[in-house]
């Protein structure tokens, strides 16, 4: 949205609305004028009243509404705005000036799905995420980069999105030894990526879960020969710096519309045709079947080979 917004108003103020936490991928980024941050844990409803105070104050054009939740559908109503776009999915897109029908699995990805808000204002052709690690984002990774290494995101906020542990160690197992491998995530992830490392084979494993912002991953998986992820949001950041990806989809299924969007992208799934795949949208905090079959049946027979 910001790459497609910015090439056809140069010159506009362009400002983006993030949850507390996402802030750090919108430092230094070209086309921002102001990141917004909504931080809940300073009260939900109080602080949701300040934004939407501090929205209104400033006199928007337009405000353009991505997501499908009542908080960001009563922002978007109460914006002061003349032009309020969203999706019908919303519960206030009633009182939106247009809402867009949002459907899943129509053959569209989410980044053209979230361009036909603008397409009246733009075109029709979408164009592909980006983001801009700054110089020192890539200078703080630099100590990590050589001829041959991969990263692997391992962990994902839903259970049945993420790759079964014993796969993520017999994927390490199968990468070159003399092929170097950093495990990202956040502080919250580092036990998980603490059992993989120690469980592998593998003797060129790095654990960097905490140590790096979003940016600072993002400059490095730009330059790995591969980088391997889940249904989640390391993908995203993948696409948006056109770095190599290998994706795992478990209960979830590309047809959603979610999948990478670099030139050098890869898909792996379960090989099998199961019945009860997909079993929702955003996954679940464990199988609804309790085997698991759409994560521990997938095989790990491709492994890019650097």
């Amino acid at each position: 949205m910001l790459e497609k917004l910015h090439s056809f108003f140069p010159s506009s103020q362009l400002d983006v609305l993030v949850r507390n936490g996402n802030e750090s991928l919108f430092i230094d980024h070209p086309f921002i004028n102001k990141c917004l941050v909504w931080n809940k844990s300073k009260g939900k409803y109080k602080s949701l009243f300040q934004l939407i105070s501090r929205i209104r104050n400033e006199n928007y054009d337009a405000v353009i509404n991505l997501h499908r939740f009542a908080s960001s559908g009563i922002i978007t109503a109460f914006s002061n705005s003349n032009l309020k776009l969203g999706f019908d999915k919303n519960p206030f897109s009633f009182l939106f000036t247009k809402k867009i029908k949002h459907q899943i699995g129509n053959g569209l990805h989410e980044v053209q799905r979230n361009q036909l808000l603008i397409k009246e204002l733009t075109d029709e052709n979408y164009v592909k995420p980006k983001l801009y690690p700054s110089s020192h984002n890539k200078e703080k990774v630099r100590q990590y980069i050589n001829d041959f290494f991969v990263c692997m995101a391992p962990s994902s906020v839903w259970f049945t999105k993420q790759l079964p542990v014993n796969k993520w160690i017999e994927l390490c197992d199968k990468i070159p030894a003399s092929t170097s491998i950093y495990l990202l995530g956040a502080k919250s992830d580092k036990e998980l990526c603490d059992k993989i490392m120690n469980s592998s084979l593998h003797k060129k494993i790095i654990n960097l879960c905490g140590q790096l912002n979003l940016l600072d991953s993002c400059a490095l998986m730009e330059k790995a020969s591969m980088n391997y992820v889940n249904d989640s949001a390391p993908l995203h950041l993948s696409s948006a710096m056109n770095a190599p990806v290998t994706a795992f989809f478990c209960s979830t299924v590309p047809e959603f519309g979610f999948t990478p969007l670099s030139e050098e992208s890869n898909i792996v799934e379960v090989k099998q045709k199961l019945t009860c795949r997909p079993c929702g949208l955003h996954g679940y905090k464990k199988c609804p079947e309790g085997h698991f079959k759409c994560g521990n049946d997938i095989a790990i027979d491709f492994v890019k080979q650097v």
